[in-house]
């Protein structure tokens, strides 16, 4: 009998240990299952629980109300373009965030969804929008614009184009507003998971454009009438757009702007809409932009003036690094023993057998790196002559450069103008005209004169003999049959020795033709409105470059091509041909007279043009840096100073105790 009891006792404490979990257990369930507490649970378990589709919890965004329609960051498609469709009643895209600041703050039954990082786009097509076509058209202007700024790769377009098509599909898909607003945004919300590629396409400093565009807009309304009317409005409108010009500040990239940023720009999107609603007659805004167009035109016109105006000072100004260097390198010039002063091999200069190059120019270092460049690249250097010609200023200096600093086993001449006893006013007709009254008077504007408004045409190159002496090249080497001219600004990359072996068919110049452009033809620097010119040559007749030329010196005497210079000269004497420089009447002098070099001989436009072809680069013999933008000045392409650069010892004493660096 006690062993039954026993028995009893010890199945009643074993059902109570079992089965007491088993009670608490569900009766904590069912307390979780009960909706009150459903917000403890994540999103994906509620909704599975309760049979909720999960697209309905991002429909509907908390600040969708009656007050507030749609939200208010424009996405300009062209500046002020956008404003003016919006104006007239055309179809508008519109951005939920104004480059970032705003947040998706949307809650669904208690959750709130995370925030959407700045700098991603959620764009939204208006209730009005009819056609997917307008909305596609920004996108690929925003899209260009982007590409243009940043350089983006094209995988980004790939991705930018995926999520264009799916907007398109959403926008004719859907026709009630609601349904076409959240469907947009479950299509962004899904290409925004696809991280990679999208989120490289956003700009750094798309937040600022746009706040940019918005005080743009805000301007606007401060000259309208209707807004000028209501005092309050417009002294609200001015306090909010002082302080979002506030915040902005200096900023050129998102990161920039203070933290306090959403909110003043959130209070000036309020006011924007509440003058949106004062305004009835778009016309006004219409003509208020065009207003405001043509004004920033005018604008940009005295700027691209002075741009150019300031251009042109910074290339021809002397930095202080290369004043300096020919004042200490004649200073040490001039301190050497005569004996000092000669340079070897000079029983050289005249032997037509060797590989002749004549070089005018006042530049120490351009002309040190031309020759130090067709030196170090040529197979035999010692078979290669350089004769430089300078002026008084630099004899000195130039010598003094070559002296210290030799081109290895190469000979070099450096003379100056002045030992050219022959070329004076009676022989040249352009020396007698650069020292004339009327070109000082065109060059300087004295007495009222009507000097040329390109400014390109008053380079003071143009009043130096040296820019013609190439018209003289037989009477200054007489003994040489055949010479190659090189400018200061190019850089030789390969061996120059097959120029020599070029047959020229009898033509006396050899050069690289440079018509692959319309502006490169003869009509670009001669006059055909004279009767002289259109007589003469063809409008459309390619042209050619100076700075890497192969000169036939015996067919230019048996030709008389120096004559043939004196007498057009003569006709130009009033500037009605062409205007000053050396090109037109180099164009002239060897008409039907040129020989065209294969264009890998020589490439130019590395000083103006950012966009040369690096594989032409890297096939040509010489570069050439023709424009205002040498690469020994600061104004220079900085991606192509090391094709210039590499050819100097910048740890020359000379040139660090001058500040000249790389």
């Amino acid at each position: 009998m006690v062993r039954t009891r026993r028995r009893s006792v010890l199945l009643l404490l074993l059902a109570l240990t079992v089965l007491s979990p088993l009670a608490l257990y569900t009766s904590r369930l069912s307390a979780a299952l009960n909706p009150v507490q459903t917000r403890d649970f994540p999103g994906e378990i509620t909704n599975q629980g309760r049979g909720v589709k999960a697209d309905k919890l991002n429909a509907l965004p908390l600040e969708t109300v009656s007050s507030l329609k749609e939200p208010v960051g424009v996405v300009f498609s062209e500046g002020l373009g956008g404003l003016a469709k919006e104006s007239t009643g055309s179809s508008v895209v519109f951005s939920e965030e104004l480059g970032g600041l705003a947040k998706e703050s949307t809650r669904s039954e208690g959750q709130e969804l995370p925030s959407r990082k700045a700098g991603e786009h959620k764009s939204r097509v208006l209730s009005e929008v009819t056609a997917a076509a307008d909305g596609t058209e920004v996108i690929e202007q925003v899209t260009r614009r982007e590409a243009q700024d940043g350089g983006l790769a094209s995988a980004v377009s790939d991705e930018q184009e995926k999520t264009t098509g799916s907007q398109q599909q959403s926008s004719s898909e859907e026709t009630v507003p609601k349904q076409t607003s959240a469907k947009v945004v479950m299509d962004n919300s899904q290409a925004a998971k696809t991280d990679g590629k999208a989120k490289s396409s956003v700009l750094p400093d798309t937040r600022i454009r746009n706040i940019k565009d918005q005080l743009i807009k805000a301007k606007v309304y401060l000259g309208l009438g209707s807004i000028r009317a209501n005092s309050q409005y417009l002294k609200d409108l001015r306090q909010r757009i002082r302080e979002v010009q506030k915040v902005l500040g200096d900023a050129s990239k998102d990161t920039d702007l203070p933290k306090n940023a959403n909110e003043k720009v959130k209070a000036l999107e309020q006011m924007l809409i509440k003058g949106k609603q004062m305004q009835d007659d778009c016309s006004i805004v219409v003509k208020k932009l065009r207003a405001m167009l043509h004004s920033a035109e005018e604008q940009l016109h005295a700027h691209k003036k002075q741009t150019v105006f300031l251009t042109q000072l910074a290339a021809k100004a002397l930095p202080k690094g290369l004043h300096c260097l020919p004042l200490r390198l004649a200073n040490e010039y001039f301190s050497l023993d005569p004996g000092q002063q000669q340079f070897p091999n000079q029983h050289k200069l005249s032997n037509p057998k060797l590989y002749h190059y004549a070089l005018f120019s006042d530049n120490i270092l351009a002309t040190a790196v031309v020759v130090n460049s067709t030196v170090l690249n040529a197979k035999h250097p010692s078979d290669h002559v350089f004769h430089i010609i300078t002026d008084r200023l630099n004899y000195a200096p130039m010598r003094m450069w070559f002296l210290s600093n030799p081109p290895g086993k190469a000979t070099i001449e450096v003379q100056h103008i002045g030992e050219f006893t022959w070329l004076n006013d009676s022989y040249s007709p352009v020396l007698k005209q650069l020292g004339s009254q009327s070109m000082i008077d065109y060059y300087f504007g004295t007495n009222h004169a009507n000097p040329d408004s390109n400014l390109k045409y008053r380079n003071p190159k143009y009043l130096s003999i040296l820019n013609h002496l190439r018209f003289y090249l037989p009477e200054i080497y007489p003994k040489l049959d055949k010479i190659v001219f090189l400018d200061d600004d190019i850089v030789v990359k390969k061996d120059l020795t097959g120029l020599w072996s070029i047959n020229m068919k009898e033509k006396v110049n050899g050069a690289v033709e440079t018509c692959g452009e319309s502006f490169h033809r003869f009509d670009r620097y001669l006059n055909f409105s004279n009767p002289v010119i259109a007589k003469n040559f063809d409008p459309h007749a390619c042209g050619w470059a100076f700075g890497m030329n192969v000169f036939d010196l015996a067919e230019w005497k048996k030709q008389n091509i120096t004559q043939i210079y004196h007498s057009w000269q003569k006709l130009n004497q009033d500037r009605s041909l062409w205007k000053l420089g050396t090109l037109p009447p180099g164009l002239i002098t060897f008409w039907n007279k040129t020989f065209p070099l294969s264009r890998s001989w020589h490439v130019l436009g590395l000083g103006y043009n950012p966009h040369v072809n690096s594989r032409d680069i890297e096939r040509a013999a010489v570069i050439h840096y023709n424009g205002n933008m040498k690469p020994w000045l600061e104004i220079g392409l900085p991606k192509f100073r090391s094709y210039w650069s590499k050819y100097l010892n910048y740890d020359q004493h000379l040139l660090r105790e001058c500040n000249i660096n790389p």
